[in-house]
């Protein structure tokens, strides 16, 4: 029995105070009932959270990539388009640069588009055909030049040839067609001439021990075929088409620049290719001058359009990614006539 009138010294507990019965389960959350829910709960909204934040990231990829897209057809767009209206005066430009050929930025299909267009335009006062090209096929450049002549005459404008860095073969085949030539001093004019080349392995298969299997219906039908043998009739019957062709080049060279051309000069028609300066002196070229000179002092309409027609951006992917390649391969594989 214990004194009810007993008193312990201060401090003095003679036993430890009982635990209250739940405060463990409060430090602890699996002791609570439904902790395994409200864990999952967590989990699941975590989850969520960041499952929408990804998915707002790719949205906002997707759209960066799609504006991406948007500018890139418009800026191709806005390119081939003249942005001076119709009754501004101004000179305007057609680029002529790289190959001549069928598909190339040169082709004729782009070229007489974009002359189509400047002649159309009754802002501008004269054409000018900007040129750096080595040459490239005689149709595609048959045909421009047939095309400046007929829109020449039908708008009854001027359009000149500036010619920088190169205008050889079938490039100059252009420029003859045009009312004048001007060149920088150092640029590399002429080349009038026709070729076609390619490669023959015949010796080459005979010392390695390889057969050659080709069948033809035609026994003219594979003389270009690089791993068989040409004969001598087959060679002059090649001859002879490229001296016609090589005719008609000079044949328009003369049509084009008339009593200007020193049609005496030794090896002009023979695929030499002179300086601007010389091309002056022969009477291939009238005089030296940029396109701001031009524009300036010929034409009088210093303001410079550019009407170049260009690839759009889809078809520049396409012929880097496959179309370009396989045009390659085959053109590795064959011969065909070439102003250059």
């Amino acid at each position: 029995m214990t004194d009810p009138h007993r008193t312990e010294p201060e401090g003095f507990e003679p036993f430890e105070r009982a635990t209250p019965p739940h405060s463990s389960s409060r430090s602890d959350p699996t002791q609570q009932p439904g902790w395994e829910r409200a864990t999952l709960e967590k989990l699941a909204f975590a989850s969520l959270r960041e499952q929408q934040a990804a998915r707002r990231w790719k949205i906002f990829f997707r759209l960066s990539w799609l504006a991406f897209f948007i500018f890139l057809i418009w800026l191709a767009v806005s390119r081939g388009t003249p942005t001076t209206a119709k009754t501004t005066a101004h000179t305007a430009v057609v680029e002529i640069k790289g190959e001549i050929a069928n598909g190339a930025d040169a082709s004729a299909e782009f070229v007489v588009a974009a002359m189509k267009t400047a002649f159309e335009d009754e802002g501008a006062k004269g054409v000018v055909l900007l040129i750096n090209s080595p040459g490239g096929s005689p149709v595609q450049a048959g045909i421009i030049n047939d095309e400046i002549r007929r829109l020449r005459a039908k708008h009854k404008k001027p359009v000149y040839a500036v010619v920088e860095e190169t205008c050889a073969s079938a490039a100059y085949y252009i420029a003859a067609a045009t009312d004048k030539v001007f060149v920088d001093k150092a640029s590399i004019v002429g080349s009038i001439g026709v070729l076609m080349d390619g490669f023959g392995f015949t010796g080459l298969m005979e010392k390695v021990g390889v057969e050659r299997r080709l069948l033809t219906a035609g026994e003219n039908k594979g003389f270009l075929d690089p791993f068989s043998p040409m004969s001598d009739a087959q060679r002059a019957h090649a001859q002879q088409m490229l001296e016609q062709i090589h005719a008609q080049f000079i044949d328009v060279v003369k049509k084009g620049r008339g009593d200007r051309l020193k049609t005496g000069t030794p090896g002009l028609f023979s695929g030499l290719f002179w300086s601007g300066q010389q091309a002056v002196d022969l009477g291939l070229a009238d005089q030296l001058g940029n396109v701001d000179f031009v524009a300036r002092e010929v034409v009088k309409a210093e303001e410079v359009i550019d009407y170049t027609r260009r690839d759009n951006v889809a078809e520049k992917l396409a012929k880097k990614f496959g179309a370009a390649l396989g045009d390659a391969s085959v053109r590795a594989m064959r011969s065909a006539p070439a102003l250059r």
